[in-house]
């Protein structure tokens, strides 16, 4: 994309927000906001966001997920039947349609899920199933700390459905171990805590919290490397604290703070049975479907992603299988656009793979552009100024700083292995 052609949010303004993180995100031009607890995503947060969606989606596709899409706009007779009408009420957005009947706004889908395939799942031949969907939730929640508690936001979340409590342990094993996948591919720090199932309902259930400097826990988690063990207050362990021995490896806790980006429910019967939803069993009987339910909070890892790895001078951003979530993959930089260092940027540009962006207004000095390529946290550099009048060659500057100089014929090959 050009830089002239391209709609940008980014400002060098610092203005006073809850901390850093938010500062950073909308400095970045990811989001504007439009009210407490919602926040619109620019043309260049879309891409952020989209880039973290398709890391999920990889994963839930690669353990047999199918992805769904359910309404947004429930009527309260189902919520009613599940019985979370009352208890949901509180956080729940409702309105009343024209006819006066009672809607809201749904927090979650596991009534959905159990509507959707009520009369087409019949037999214990039909299960398991993992159905997931990328879509919006509402929830009328105390808003603060930007992304991390809003009241409408993008949810990841999947559902199984079994004949069997054993099928349900082997499924939320894996849906388990693909979030590890995940979080590990986005390069975060985080830690696996037991957790209350509350309004959901269930047996038991699991939080991922990512370690955070300005987050919405308090947490107690082993730092040594691939031990996931944490605990916060809602934990069965809630009274460990930092310094003492972590129960699995020994290692001494840290305390700080987290934010919850994922949580996995081992739901059991908790919505079947009142939905009556059931299968035809092996010997010819009849049994309530098992569930289960995993979510992850999109913009929640959006926000985790800018708290852990920006630094002074913007956002910085992750490799992963699927390419770099940032906006950009390359930006290519000249001194000025004219002559001989516009044909070249024009030449690089057209030859360069990926999401590129070319400084080609006239408008602004390099630092200005320098700024505003870290400042989005775009992986490559391709720096075209004296050095290639003087050598023939450009510079390739890293967002982590490394530099070195390449002909314009070699910069495909390089910047393109990084970024695939």
């Amino acid at each position: 994309m050009r830089r002239s052609e391209t709609l940008l949010f980014t400002s060098r303004d610092a203005d006073s927000h809850e901390n850093e993180t938010v500062a950073r995100t909308l400095r970045a031009g990811l989001i504007r906001q439009f009210g407490s607890g919602l926040y619109g995503f620019t043309p260049t947060g879309q891409r952020v966001r989209e880039n973290v969606v398709s890391v999920v989606q990889r994963e839930m596709d690669a353990i047999g997920g199918q992805r769904i899409g359910l309404p947004s706009l429930n009527a309260s007779e189902v919520w009613r039947r599940s019985g979370r009408w009352e208890s949901f009420e509180g956080e729940m957005f409702t309105v009343e349609n024209r006819d006066g009947k009672r809607m809201c706004l749904a927090p979650s889908h596991e009534e959905g899920v159990a509507h959707l395939v009520d009369g087409i799942v019949r037999s214990y031949d039909d299960l398991p199933l993992l159905l997931y969907q990328v879509e919006t939730k509402y929830r009328d929640d105390h808003a603060r700390n930007g992304l991390v508690r809003t009241k409408e936001f993008t949810m990841k979340d999947a559902y199984s459905l079994h004949a069997s409590r054993d099928s349900l342990a082997e499924y939320y094993d894996g849906v388990r171990e693909a979030y590890v996948r995940i979080f590990d591919a986005l390069d975060l720090e985080f830690a696996i805590t037991t957790a209350a199932n509350s309004i959901m309902g269930g047996s038991s259930s699991e939080e991922f919290v990512a370690v955070a400097d300005e987050g919405t826990v308090a947490l107690r988690w082993c730092p040594a490397t691939d031990c996931r063990f944490g605990v916060t207050d809602e934990s069965p362990r809630s009274d460990l604290s930092a310094g003492d021995a972590c129960p699995d490896c020994g290692r001494r806790l840290e305390a700080g703070e987290g934010i919850e980006i994922g949580h996995v429910f081992e739901l059991g019967t908790r919505y079947s049975e009142p939905m009556d939803l059931t299968i035809d069993t092996a010997d010819g009987g009849e049994r309530d479907v098992v569930m289960g339910s995993y979510g992850i909070g999109i913009e929640r890892l959006v926000h985790t992603l800018v708290e852990q790895h920006g630094d002074e001078d913007g956002c910085r951003w992750p490799d992963t299988a699927v390419g770099t979530v940032g906006p950009f993959d390359i930006a290519i930089v000249p001194l000025e656009y004219d002559g001989d260092l516009r044909e070249v940027a024009d030449q690089l540009y057209e030859r360069l793979e990926g999401d590129v962006l070319l400084f080609d207004d006239t408008d602004r000095t390099i630092g200005e552009r320098f700024a505003e390529s870290d400042l989005l946290g775009v992986p490559w550099k391709v720096i075209l100024g004296n050095r290639y009048r003087e050598t023939g060659e450009v510079e390739l500057e890293s967002r982590t700083g490394d530099t070195r100089d390449a002909s314009p014929a070699e910069v495909p090959g390089i910047v393109g292995s990084s970024t695939k």
